[in-house]
């Protein structure tokens, strides 16, 4: 299952990428991402890079450690999410997979974030459960959708210096 969604930014590529590519900067845009622990705040992750996560929605919170997969400097920056757990990522496996694609657009970059279920291992009638008390009844994909859509709703409203109304 994946899911993605593109919107064009007025804005350079790799000033896009260099923002995105820093994990600890997410939770300006993410409606659920809090930002990260990274090894080198302030700069754009590089392959192999480590981070721990933090995400919260609603009452619940919960920390996540991610690997990057790909870090093309204006090009693609791509991570897995390997462990979960709440307080401290314990739980092992292939979760999910995030995606940032930078293209040159009329008008500035097209960002494309794409977002990958990777829990193919889960029995379905688990992960079936587990989205529904996740999401409120929402499946991972139509959660994330929507978002993936907040997010570079939020992308945009910055880097172009635009307010968004309060959702």
């Amino acid at each position: 299952m994946q899911v993605q969604d593109s919107i064009v930014i007025a804005a350079d590529a790799r000033e896009l990428y260099d923002q995105i590519a820093d994990p600890s900067q997410m939770g300006r845009w993410s409606p659920e991402n809090r930002g990260a622990d990274v090894p080198a705040p302030g700069q754009p992750a590089t392959i192999g890079t480590v981070f721990v996560g933090s995400n919260k929605r609603g009452r619940i919170r919960w920390v996540t450690q991610c690997k990057v997969t790909d870090a093309d400097p204006g090009g693609r920056f791509a991570f897995d999410v390997r462990q979960i757990g709440a307080k401290r990522p314990r739980l092992n496996g292939r979760i999910a997979s995030w995606s940032y694609d930078f293209e040159p657009a009329d008008g500035g970059t097209k960002v494309t974030e794409t977002w990958t279920d990777n829990r193919t291992s889960w029995p379905d009638f688990l992960a079936r459960a587990f989205d529904a008390a996740a999401t409120g009844g929402k499946t991972f994909a139509d959660f994330q959708r929507r978002n993936i859509a907040k997010t570079l709703a939020r992308l945009k409203a910055e880097f172009e210096g635009t307010t968004l109304p309060r959702s």
